[in-house]
């Protein structure tokens, strides 16, 4: 079953407005106009416009086809307590055509816990109505209808996925019937949240066809070489790793010789290894293999038989784990839930918190089905466990509403779309290690009829005043932020008169922002990203204390950021975007002793890492392998895939409108003190900036409309004839190197000049984005008719271009270990003078004003020309080397790094690392602490206890990173020397800051043994050190008697 859409009514149905509610009608009333809503706009729902602005981000994890399937859907979710309410936000987000929200019960103080659309004025209302309208800002385009009557069986038949949380086991088997046996079937969720326990169900129908169970790009290789065998032997260039596994299907493409593959067949791989594979394939009679050739997997659709849910109870089959620790809590879980069911049936409310009756009773009933459920039957059950979840099963809380509101919401768009792997079919969470240590008694739990009397409920009095009472630093107001704020807002985090939370970030928002970031609205763009998370939390929890900073957490605002507000802080989570951020806050932590709660998101992907002092490692203790660079001389002459060619058009953009108009604008302010400069340097690097001057200003120097169309086209032919003629003229098709082997050998591909067109569309877009950017930066008008492509064809068409000849002694880069393609010669300083006195006559008859105005590159806005000049190139040099061109979308992903994030990842991760915080707060043992890595494309969790941090030992001395020698005085330098021979260890250099204090092997360095080390530290390193601070820092190179180098730790000199 694949993803479809519903039957159209007739044109001319009746249609109701975005605003109508269903409060009080028929429960089939209401699913007739909710049919006519939702279906007057499916028929154009395949061929609706993708806001690439708004949505770029979340089109860089699904793509165009999966969001067109996406906003087609029509989904319902009943239940809005924590969990819906976090599920609908998500797929709100994600946007589908239509959302129905259904919900028969009222909001009461116990909801508000979890549900952010919730406030104590709306106790009383029903649950649907109370959120829809704040629901509906989340995203205009997709329809909110609600539904407040009992459901039918018959009103799931205009959805495609429906979605029932807090629903009782025989509702959920009477609804899963129906949507498992209907024509097409409807996709079917199930999904709780008791305490710290979770469970989801999936059921897509008896035959639900996943297209593409992991979402990565299909991995291709660059062939070297393929036998005659059976099976055939394929070797790859070792540029990267394949990345195929057994049973892979293939293509291949472009080879030479060998061209019986080429026909477009898929083949089975086997064998694979990093560099090549066996072939499923009989290629003795095939042609030998001569050159060339791609091999590029086949993404396979995989067919899922979902159990209805009355049948996957007694037969569950596989669990997803989680944690690898508790392989056998799964079926566990599986039976607490199951005697939940029967328990609300036989008493008709949950278990009470801490009732050791309630709990004693749902172990029995759990008991008895164990007894009666045959071969499943386990063989031990852990009462403690059933009694933990007993009584915690009536409490939503935020952190677990958040991240299984991540989880499920993903379902949801699998079920609309067939991306990505569903869950099949239960998937069970517990988070034991977040409770409180000490059991807790009723005493401890009792309802207090506040907005945190569920998670009370759950641990207890005593840590809710430590989250109220908590001072917290959340560094970062993006898509992590807003959900981090959300929760610890909910959770009643810094919500006591002794609490702060303090909120930094010194972006503004974005449009691109909106698609994830839920705490922002369109009219909120523009505003400080900080300033408006803020006050949207506060709008969830009135009494959180939040301070909303606009500076960035770096050096240079440690004036801000002193030891005063580092040392009176409990924890910091970060909620940033980049590696270089995370660093600096990570060296902060471990310097001050504060636990930091780190977590990052990429696509479906999403990791968080508990941080916590003396007991784990540190952020910064391991590092990603930095991303493989292509060499200078492959994407300048040699490329071979798109990612070359954006590189490089990134890089011509950046040097053509950002570097060469800056350097010319440096010159024009100053230039005989440029002048000088340049004629100091005297090298390769100099002229080569020289020259782009003089070309800014003086040989391409465009003082008209027309003259910039003429510099775009002598671009054109540049880059995409003559370069391409010259390489072609030095290496011929048939070159060989000097050990013989052909010089056009994979991985490089022989390229073919382009003969300009007017009638090519591709050739004028990029015409024109170069004519409009050229003219900007020298501040000419651009005319009405920059964009005509018939006006700026009759203007090409009366151009004339020289003719080029290539040219002996002209010099490719070829070694791919350059790190410049400039090559310095012996006459630099000669043609240094030359261009200067070039300069000097050229700039003669510019305005004493005149200036460029360098661009820089914002990929975010459609209109600006900057992505269409940036494919534009790329797609050219593609069409070069034979490349496989992209759109200008897929270039924007590449060339402008674009990080790939959705709403899902992003709240499942923060719900995480929520779960953690509890942990830091009740002072819990790193063992039970978890770091997570997760992935909802596959899906897969794992979780580990975080690694403990690495130590050195010296005698009797034992530190780690977090570890801080302070020493107290007002120490000279021999007395800091002396202080480590105690320890018998010999300093043989003191550094502060990027200076050197002391080095043993610098003899006038000996001359400072009497000054005091503050004093060379103002002297030396130019220290400013505050009236209120007490100390300063030192980095101390020490060596053992055995002259063995050791790492000691950081130095603090308390010299006040």
């Amino acid at each position: 079953m694949l993803p479809r859409k519903r039957d159209v009514v007739e044109e001319g149905a009746t249609t109701l407005g975005k605003k109508t509610r269903f409060e009080g009608s028929s429960v089939a009333v209401a699913a007739v106009e909710s049919h006519n809503l939702m279906m007057s706009g499916d028929s154009v729902a395949t061929e609706m416009e993708i806001d690439e602005d708004l949505h770029s981000r979340q089109l860089a994890v699904y793509g165009r086809e999966t969001m067109r399937r996406l906003f087609g859907a029509h989904i319902l979710i009943s239940g809005l307590q924590g969990l819906g309410v976090e599920i609908a936000k998500n797929v709100i987000l994600a946007g589908v055509r239509s959302i129905t929200l259904h919900d028969t019960g009222y909001v009461s103080a116990w909801d508000l816990s979890a549900q952010f659309y919730f406030s104590e004025a709306d106790i009383g209302r029903n649950r649907a109505l109370a959120c829809v309208d704040k629901l509906k800002e989340l995203n205009t385009a997709v329809n909110v209808l609600t539904l407040v009557d009992e459901l039918t069986e018959d009103a799931l038949s205009i959805y495609e996925a429906v979605v029932f949380t807090n629903t009782s086991l025989e509702t959920a088997i009477r609804f899963n019937d129906y949507c498992h046996t209907h024509k097409p079937p409807i996709a079917f969720i199930r999904a709780d949240i008791r305490g710290v326990f979770g469970s989801v169900f999936c059921d897509f129908g008896p035959a639900f066809t996943v297209l593409d169970a992991d979402g990565e790009e299909p991995h291709t290789g660059i062939i070297a070489s393929i036998s005659n065998d059976n099976p055939a032997v394929v070797s790859c260039v070792d540029d990267e790793r394949l990345g195929f596994e057994d049973g892979d299907m293939v293509v291949f493409t472009e080879i030479h010789g060998m061209e019986e593959l080429n026909d477009g067949k898929p083949r089975k791989v086997k064998c694979t290894r990093p560099y090549s594979f066996l072939l499923e394939e009989d290629t003795t009679a095939f042609s030998p293999y001569e050159r060339g050739g791609i091999v590029t997997q086949v993404k396979q659709a995989k067919v899922l038989n979902f159990k209805p849910l009355k049948e996957a109870l007694g037969s569950p089959g596989e669990f997803l784990l989680s944690d690898f620790a508790k392989f056998d809590r799964p079926p566990l879980l599986h039976l607490a839930f199951r005697a939940l069911d029967e328990f609300l049936v036989e008493m008709n409310h949950f278990p009470v918190p801490a009732c050791d009756a309630d709990a004693e009773k749902l172990v029995n009933i759990a008991r008895h089905i164990n007894e009666n459920a045959g071969g499943g039957k386990l063989d031990i059950i852990d009462d403690s466990i059933l009694k933990q979840f007993a009584s915690g099963s009536s409490a939503v809380l935020n952190p677990m509403a958040a991240m299984f509101g991540g989880i499920v919401g993903q379902e949801v768009v699998k079920a609309c779309s067939g991306k990505f792997h569903p869950i099949f079919q239960f998937f069970y969470f517990d988070s034991l290690e977040s409770l409180p240590s000490e059991t807790l008694s009723e005493e401890d739990v009792k309802s207090s009829g506040l907005r945190y009397d569920a998670q009370v409920a759950v641990f207890g009095r005593q840590l809710q005043n430590k989250l109220e009472s908590a001072k917290v630093f959340v560094v970062g107001a993006g898509a992590l932020g807003c959900e981090f704020l959300k929760n610890l807002a909910l959770m009643g985090v810094a919500c006591a008169r002794q609490g702060k939370l303090t909120v930094t970030d010194d972006d503004v928002i974005e449009k691109s922002n909106l698609s994830r970031q839920f705490l922002f609205r369109d009219w909120n763009i523009g505003q400080a990203k900080s300033t408006v998370a803020s006050a949207a939390a506060i709008a969830i929890n009135e009494n959180f204390r939040v301070e909303a900073l606009q500076n960035r957490v770096s050096p240079e605002t440690e004036n801000l950021f002193d030891d005063a507000f580092w040392e009176n802080l409990d924890l910091v989570i970060n909620a940033l975007d980049n590696v270089n951020a995370r660093l600096y806050v990570d060296s902060r932590c471990v310097y001050f002793q504060k636990p930091l709660l780190e977590s990052g998101t990429l696509g479906t992907k999403c990791n968080t890492q508990m941080v916590i002092p003396n007991l784990t490692e540190n952020y910064g203790a391991s590092r990603d392998p930095p991303e493989k660079q292509a060499p200078m001389c492959t994407v300048h002459s040699f490329p071979h895939n798109i990612d070359h060619c954006l590189t490089w058009a990134r890089s011509e953009f950046e040097g053509l409108l950002e570097k060469n108009p800056a350097e010319a604008d440096a010159f024009l302010s100053k230039p005989e003190q440029y002048k000088s400069s340049m004629k100091s340097a005297g090298d390769a690097q100099a002229r080569d900036t020289l020259e782009r001057i003089v070309e800014c200003l003086v040989t391409e120097r465009c003082a008209t409309f027309e003259d910039c169309i003429y510099w775009a086209r002598k671009r054109f032919e540049d880059y995409f004839a003559n370069r391409v003629k010259q390489l072609t003229f030095n290496f011929p098709e048939e070159a060989v190197t000097s050990t013989g082997v052909p010089f056009w050998s994979a991985p490089k591909r022989f390229p073919k000049p382009l003969e300009f067109q007017t009638s090519d569309p591709s050739h004028m877009s990029l015409l024109t984005a170069a004519s409009i950017l050229r003219a900007q930066t020298y501040n000419i008008p651009i005319p009405d008719w920059a964009s005509n492509p018939r006006k700026l064809a009759e203007v090409v068409d009366q151009m004339k271009l020289p003719e080029f000849q290539p040219k002996q002694g002209v010099k490719f880069v070829t070694d791919e270990k350059a790190t410049n393609l400039t090559m310095s010669s012996l006459d630099d300083s000669v043609v240094i003078d030359q261009l200067i006195t070039r300069l000097n006559e050229g700039v003669k008859s510019l305005d004493s004003t005149f200036r460029l105005s360098p661009i820089q590159f914002e990929k975010d806005d459609d209109t600006n020309y900057h992505m269409d000049f940036i494919a534009g190139l790329a797609n050219m040099r593609a069409r070069n080397y034979s490349i496989p061109e992209v759109d200008k979308l897929k270039a924007k992903f590449i060339a402008g790094r674009i990080i790939p994030a959705i709403a899902t990842t992003t709240a499942m991760a923060t719900g995480l690392v929520c779960l953690e915080l509890y942990k830091v707060l009740l002072g819990h043992k790193v063992e039970k602490c978890r770091n997570t890595f997760a992935n909802l494309a596959l899906p897969l969790f794992s979780m580990a206890e975080p690694v403990p941090p690495k130590t050195f030992t010296h005698g009797d001395l034992k530190w780690s990173i977090w570890d801080r020698w302070v020493i107290p005085g007002d120490l000279t330098l021999r007395e800091l020397l002396d202080w480590f021979e105690t320890k018998d260890l010999t300093a043989y250099s003191i550094s502060c800051g990027q200076s050197l204090l002391f080095n043993s092997m610098f003899p006038k360095h000996k001359e400072r043994m009497n000054k005091k080390v503050v004093d060379l530290a103002k002297e030396v390193a130019k220290l400013e050190i505050s009236p209120s601070r007490r100390h300063f820092d030192v980095v101390v190179a020490c060596e053992d008697a055995d002259g063995n180098d050791l790492d000691v730790p950081l130095v603090s000199i308390c010299f006040r």
